[in-house]
Formats: structure tokens, C-alpha cells, sequence
């Protein structure tokens, strides 16, 4: 059967507010550098304050992906929870905007403003991250339409929305209802904090997925091991499609036994944010259109390469034409 939707995705629905800050200000400002941070409202308000020429843009990891998937030209949804506040019709708006259907309207009511990240980028491209999370972080399975999950081609869900039990149950449910009706249904792992947090969860809910994407990080802290090769080892028996991204290092993809290893050109980023959305983005992209997992892994290369030269999550160029100049499509 056609589905509606080629993919739909679930996560964070989070402005970013980016600004340059070299090392002395992160250090001034007790922010370590490189990660992602979970802050108070306070804090969130401070932080704020300091930040100088902010850029504003709809982010959030899988909407982030959702944005690239749309810009390649496939349907895509995003289900989560913004405040009916400034921000948060900003916020809905600009995904309409570029072509994602947003499917929860804004949230009336309540204390808890829309969710935003304050990024703060260096010199050398690392983005260091502080996030206050609002209202999205409350999604649960009352906000997943199970008409839309279940039109879905591809479902990609975001490992940040673990922290809350809620969260979990909103996956679990949008999870069955996409393969039910024969979606192929997947997850970012998100960071490795978030990893270290729910370990268990991921490990069970990669059994049951058909995908799962990660960074080396990520998967060698889902396995509690130093080595790449162990954790892949135990990713190849436990999940269905792998994929691995090393900053820049080969990208190693897996499924039913086969193993591509995608080599990476280096290049020096102006500003990482999103790099591992785009290749999701990328990636994602080539399984949607039936392309082999080289060709997949190579797409997804080409847009975090793409993503990783100007500043903001989302790609500036043309990717689909990127692609073309790469010789992934005809």
C-alpha cells in the first residue's frame, strides 16, 4: 500500500538560539565545551542574556532530519509539543514552512514555554550546547496520531525523549503502529549521556526496531565496551540496520551481515551543529529510495559535509544536487 508520509519523525521540537563564543567566554560562563547540557529556566534565562548576534532557527535533532528529508523532496510529519507562545508558533510555522507537516498544534495553557537550546559555537566548529527543555518534553502517547504513525513509511524517533517515562510510552506506541501497517520504524541514539542513562531501554528497543543510528560514542557506551569493533559486533545481533558515524573517520554500516565501510573526506567545520542530523537525513534518504548501503552511507556523508560548513542545523545548498555532483543519482 502508498503511504502518506515517507517519513515521519518524533522527538524535541526545540529552538536553537546559535551565537560565537571562543574558549574564555564558555569558561566565564561555566559551560563545558562540546556536549550537551540539560538546564534549569534560570539558567536557561542567564545564558540567554549573554548571548551576542543570536541566530534563531527551528531545531531539535529529528526535525532537524526532517528538515534535510524534506528539502530532498519526500512527505514528511513531525509529531511534538510546542507552547502556544512566541517561539512556539515560530517554531511551527517554519516547519510548515519547509514542507513538514506539524502535526500537534501549539499547546494552550500550562506554565512550561517552548523548549530551546542555547548553542554556542567555537572556533574550531565545536558547538557546546544548553538546553532547556519546556514543554517538549512532555510528549506522551496522548500526542502521537496513530492515523499518522501509521502512514508512515519510515519512523524515526529521537533517543532524547527517554528522560521521561511518558516519552517512552509515545515511542513504543508509534513504533507498532508503523510496522503494523508494514513502516520500517528506527531511532537516533542521541548522545552518550543519554545512552549511559537508559541503557537498558535502548538495548530492548533496538530488538524490536528496524534501524538504528549512532555515533562511535554512542555505541560503545550502549555496550560498555572501548572497542568500536566489540560494540558493532553485539549491534550487528542485536539490531536490524546499524549505522555508525565517527566525526571524521570511515562510517560503518551493517545489516544482515554485511558490512560497508564509508571513507570520509576531513573538513574543518565552521560550525558541527547538525552533522549528525543531516547524515541521518542523507542516509535516510537512501533507504527511503531503495539505494544500496553504500550509496545510503554516502549520501548521508555528503549532507553532514554539507551541514558542517556554515552556521545552523539545517542544510544551506541544494542537496539533492550535491548528490548528483557526487554521482549518487542518475
Amino acid at each position: 500500500m502508498t503511504k502518506k508520509y515517507q517519513t515521519v519523525g518524533i522527538g524535541n521540537a526545540i529552538v536553537d538560539v546559535i551565537t560565537q563564543a571562543d574558549d574564555n567566554f564558555l569558561e566565564m560562563m561555566g559551560i563545558e565545551k562540546g556536549i550537551m547540557q540539560l538546564v534549569e529556566r534560570e539558567r536557561a534565562e542567564v545564558l540567554y542574556g549573554s548571548m551576542k548576534d543570536r541566530v534563531q532557527t527551528p531545531g531539535g535533532s529529528v526535525a532537524n532530519a526532517l528538515a534535510g528529508l524534506g528539502g530532498l523532496g519526500l512527505s514528511t510529519a513531525f509529531i511534538g509539543r510546542v507552547h502556544d507562545d512566541a517561539l512556539g508558533r515560530f517554531y511551527a510555522d517554519k516547519m510548515a514552512a519547509g514542507g513538514t507537516v506539524f502535526v500537534n498544534p501549539p499547546v494552550a495553557g500550562g506554565d512550561l514555554p517552548t523548549s530551546r537550546s542555547m548553542v554556542f559555537v567555537s572556533p574550531d566548529g565545536e558547538r557546546s550546547m544548553n538546553t532547556y527543555l519546556g514543554v517538549s518534553a512532555d510528549l506522551g502517547p496522548e500526542d502521537v496520531s496513530i492515523e499518522v504513525t501509521s502512514q508512515a513509511e519510515i519512523l524515526f524517533l529521537e533517543g532524547y525523549l527517554f528522560d521521561k517515562p511518558k516519552g517512552k510510552e509515545a515511542f513504543e506506541l508509534a513504533a507498532k503502529s508503523c510496522q503494523s501497517t508494514g513502516g520500517k520504524a528506527g531511532i537516533a541514539l542521541s548522545d552518550p549521556f543519554c545512552v549511559d542513562r537508559h541503557r537498558d531501554d535502548f538495548r530492548r528497543l533496538s530488538r524490536d526496531l528496524d534501524f538504528v543510528l549512532g555515533n562511535e560514542q554512542e555505541w560503545c557506551g550502549l555496550y560498555e565496551t572501548d572497542d568500536l569493533d566489540v560494540a558493532l559486533g553485539h549491534a550487528a545481533v542485536d539490531c536490524g540496520l546499524v549505522a555508525c558515524t565517527r566525526s571524521g573517520s570511515e562510517v560503518v554500516i551493517l545489516h544482515e551481515g554485511e558490512r560497508v565501510t564509508i571513507p570520509v573526506k576531513r573538513i574543518v567545520p565552521v560550525d558541527a551543529t547538525g552533522a549528525g542530523d543531516q547524515f541521518a537525513a542523507g542516509f535516510l534518504y537512501g533507504v527511503a529510495t531503495g539505494q544500496s548501503l553504500e550509496v545510503s552511507g554516502k549520501m548521508g556523508c555528503v549532507a553532514a559535509a554539507e551541514v558542517i560548513r556554515h552556521v545552523g542545523p539545517r542544510p544551506n545548498e541544494d542537496v539533492k544536487a550535491l548528490f548528483r555532483a557526487a554521482n549518487l543519482l542518475g
